[in-house]
């Protein structure tokens, strides 16, 4: 079978840095090859035309074509025709396409199509209580009601884009995953009192919460160091650097245990993780969250958001703490129980683990994404 996925974004050194839905489509790519399907990734609004190979899985780059005016209609046919030529030479069996800003909206494909809800502009908005655009939320509720399947990578995701769409389309659950074998624990070298953050720097992801509830730890426990790891975005709200902003909230004290990584490539982050003592995850708007079974793959304690993405995938006050990022005191609080009381934290570390082998094993998972793929295809 012949699986092609047109995507904003992929992880590989030809193309722009990627974000969470790179990472994750790749871990379920690779899982798919190694199950026996054949492969093609579409990277739409590339600085270059380019066709090259990631191992058995064939990338293509669309250029991005800059006009004065309906840049994105000319680019949809630009993105459209291609696809078309390249289903001609080497026939697609199903086309995956993502939900953000519906790209496939006003495209026509003799191939069927399934949708992956990693969480739409309109999904994204709602949460964090932003107006979207028109065009945006029009274009995605569009290509989301054309869509011949829907998965989505958890089950808030799928009911509050169903409610948002004013729909209600039968959607698919099924989790991100990541190699297990790839995350094995190591407890040797564990850095003391040490909290990590990793992940995008930016307000949704609860970072500006982050340093509130750090500015109550050191209160609680003055030996705790701080280290945060990701790409610093531009604010949407204050159009400046996140990181600026964040170090004006830390209190003067909080900044000199702060230290701050920018990106780092996956192998180096599985290290930090592995030598972090607590690792933190205070995100206000989320789909899934792959950094959270990534650290409970690598069996660290952690505390965790209370929104309901999170209640999907940890068992609070057994594989992890469940906290408001707003309540900062709590939040502080929780980090810090887990610093001082090694018994509790390295049982809920070892059950977190047990729960990511159980649940998101990405071989189990490419086997229910699979089973969608083929209750498409004509027999």
């Amino acid at each position: 079978m012949h699986i092609a996925f047109l995507l904003p974004e992929y992880p590989h050194e030809k193309l722009p840095k990627s974000a969470g839905i790179g990472t994750s489509t790749k871990n379920l790519l690779k899982a798919l090859v190694d199950a026996g399907m054949k492969i093609t990734v579409f990277t739409y609004f590339q600085n270059s035309q380019e066709v090259f190979q990631d191992g058995d899985i064939t990338i293509h780059k669309i250029k991005l074509q800059k006009l004065p005016v309906l840049t994105w209609k000319f680019n949809e046919g630009i993105i459209e025709k291609y696809i078309k030529k390249i289903h001609k030479q080497t026939p697609i069996d199903v086309l995956e396409v993502v939900d953000w800003t519906g790209i496939t909206a006003n495209m026509t494909f003799n191939i069927p199509q399934v949708m992956r809800l990693h969480g739409s502009d309109t999904f994204f908005c709602d949460l964090e209580g932003r107006a979207v655009k028109k065009a945006n939320f029009d274009r995605e509720r569009k290509a989301f009601l054309k869509a011949d399947k829907i998965i989505a990578v958890s089950k808030f995701v799928a009911e509050k884009t169903n409610a948002l769409f004013n729909s209600n389309k039968e959607i698919t659950v099924i989790p991100n995953g990541i190699y297990i074998d790839d995350f094995q624990p190591n407890h040797t070298s564990v850095q003391e009192n040490t909290i990590l953050y990793f992940g995008t720097l930016i307000r949704k992801k609860g970072i500006i919460e982050l340093a509130h509830i750090f500015n109550e730890l050191i209160q609680q426990n003055d030996n705790c160091k701080l280290l945060l790891v990701g790409n610093d975005a531009i604010d949407i709200q204050e159009k400046r650097s996140t990181w600026e902003m964040v170090r004006e909230v830390f209190s003067a004290e909080a900044i000199k245990k702060v230290t701050y990584l920018g990106t780092v490539d996956y192998d180096r982050m599985k290290t930090l993780i592995s030598e972090a003592t607590v690792c933190v995850f205070p995100s206000l708007a989320e789909s899934f969250g792959m950094v959270t079974i990534e650290a409970m793959a690598l069996e660290k304690p952690f505390v965790n958001t209370n929104y309901p993405w999170a209640k999907e995938i940890v068992k609070d006050g057994e594989t992890g703490f469940l906290v408001h990022p707003k309540s900062h005191k709590e939040f502080a609080e929780k980090i810090n129980l887990l610093i001082t009381n090694k018994e509790l934290a390295t049982r809920m570390a070892k059950s977190a683990r047990v729960a990511a082998m159980r649940q998101f094993d990405i071989t189990n998972i490419a086997k229910q994404n699979i089973a969608v793929y083929q209750s498409l295809v004509v027999k």
